[in-house]
This record gives C-alpha cells, structure tokens and sequence, in this order.
C-alpha cells in the first residue's frame, strides 16, 4: 500500500495479522509444549488480551503471568493444579504482563525471573505509558543476555532485547525453535517505544539481534504466533527507517512540532493511540538528534521545537 504523507510516498509492507482463534481462561495448546491462556483485557494496547504462555508439562514454566484479573489468576490456577510450576518469567514491567507473577508465586511457591524491576518513577514517565508501568514488581532472580533456564523436556534462553523498555525480555525456546517474544515484535501492530524508557536506537539495535538468530517462530504475549519471521524483522526495520523519513520530510515542510506531525504520519491509526504515537515519535526525533540530522530547541521532548540541520 502506497500513501503520500508531508509530500513523499512511501510504502507500508508489515504483514499483520488480526487472526486470532482463542477462548478467554481456556488454555489452549500450540505445540506440543506450549500453551497459552488469554486474559480477559483487550484494549488499544492489548489487542485482544495478554497472552500467558505455558511451556512443558508436568514440570512447568510460566511466561507472563499477566495482570492482576482474578478471573485469569484462577484460570491458570485451575488449568496447572495437576502440575509442578518450577518458574515464572516476566518479558518486561508493565502491567499487563508482569503484575499477576506476585501471588502466582506465593501460590506455586516458586521463583520470578526477569532482567529486572522497572527502571522508572512513575513521575518520569509519559501520561499515557500504555497500560501502566509495574513498578511494585522485582524478579527473585535477575536475568542477564544468554542465561539459560531449564525444566524437564524444556530450556529457555534469555535474551535482552531492550526498546521498548530498557528491562525487556525475550525467552527462546530451544525444542521448538521458537521465541517468545513479549512486545518486541508483535504480529497485529508495531511497538511503541515510549521516552524515557523505550529508546528506539536499542530497539533497532534488538531488531537486528532477533535477525541473526535461527530461530523460525515467534509467540508475542499479545496476538498470535509470526512464522515468516526474517521477512516480518525486515519489514519492521523499513517501516521504522520510513518513519524517520516521513518525520524528515515533515520538518522539511516546515512541520516543526511532533504534536502537529504525529497526525499527518498517523493519519490511518485509532486516534487513541495518538498520545503513544507521539511517544514514537519523539523516540525517532531522539534517535535523529543523537545521529546529527535534527536539532532540537533544548532537550527532546514531545513540545520541544525540530528543525533539520
């Protein structure tokens, strides 16, 4: 699909897909080691809920436990009560994901594992920080890039893939040749990347990770799973690197603010999701400051004032 945006064409080939076969507090088996129950919060953000992911059997492991719904709580209580729980693991600290490990792991008496607690006041973040930073949640072990966690007939590498936030987690499945990839990459929608936290030069740097590994299946916490995965890292890499130059040509039209920008580059998006396409935004007129091709009257912010160099 072609669209003209600030005068320059430009073409958008991400493969969504907005295809998702689920019951909410079913568990639903993907592999013969994965599974997966949805909570019941779909939202602009969401999609259509958080997806907490079950890998093995018998002797388990737990990614993403989810918000604090009881109803999906006592779905994964219900579903795993037969079964040995050894670890839950969290991708990152916001609280559709991260939330719901607390009494999870009083309940199972086991571990959290995560690369760490969230790394900002809440005071420091944007107003709308999709849906809410978990800032109460600290892991039992802190995880670092290649640490490797195994059960049974299972074993999980970590992998950092900071971006989106700077304590992002993605965990790859050695059997299944698969990685469970939180919000990094997500098969309906683009990520946001959020200031001060989500930092787009890591973003792009993690992209480019995620391409050099072999692995051929990716299962994002929200949506279903991306099989295609070297062209859909290609196609998220070119959509960013067009976004940057639709945010140049918009300043070379004399567009110099990102709150009169963000509508002219989003024209097709929900306008609820304008506040974190702002965030975007910024993120992208950041990384163009620190490359030299902006500058800024002061320090990058969402009011702050661009022009091209």
């Amino acid at each position: 699909m072609k669209k003209e945006i600030c005068g320059l064409t430009m073409s958008s080939k991400i493969p969504f897909t907005h295809e998702f076969n689920f019951e909410y507090r079913k568990a639903q088996t993907l592999t013969p080691l994965i599974r997966r129950v949805v909570a019941d919060n779909p939202s602009p953000f969401t999609f259509k809920g958080t997806g907490t992911y079950i890998v093995g059997h018998d002797s388990v492991a737990v990614i993403d436990p989810g918000p604090l719904i009881p109803e999906h709580i006592n779905a994964l209580k219900s579903t795993l009560h037969k079964e040995k729980v050894t670890h839950i693991l969290v991708t990152h600290t916001h609280r559709d994901h991260s939330p719901a490990a607390e009494p999870l792991k009083s309940f199972w008496g086991v571990k959290t594992y995560a690369y760490g607690p969230h790394r900002l006041d809440p005071s420091q973040e944007p107003g709308h920080s999709e849906e809410g930073s978990d800032i109460e949640f600290t892991p039992d072990v802190t995880l670092r890039h290649g640490d490797l966690i195994k059960g049974n007939d299972w074993t999980l590498e970590a992998l950092h893939t900071p971006g989106h936030t700077s304590n992002h987690m993605c965990y790859a499945l050695h059997e299944d040749n698969a990685i469970f990839t939180g919000d990094h990459v997500m098969g309906w929608s683009t990520t946001v990347i959020a200031p001060p936290d989500g930092n787009m030069t890591q973003y792009m740097e993690s992209l480019e990770l995620m391409l050099a590994r072999s692995e051929d299946t990716y299962w994002p916490t929200h949506g279903t799973c991306i099989t295609n995965v070297k062209q859909y890292i290609k196609s998220i890499i070119q959509h960013r690197l067009i976004r940057e130059q639709q945010i140049l040509a918009c300043l070379g039209r004399g567009h110099s603010d990102i709150r009169v920008i963000v509508p002219e580059i989003y024209a097709a998006v929900d306008k609820r999701l304008y506040p974190a396409a702002a965030q975007s935004v910024l993120s992208a007129m950041i990384r163009l400051v620190d490359t030299g091709r902006v500058s800024c009257n002061g320090r990058p912010s969402i009011e702050a004032q661009y022009i091209l160099t």
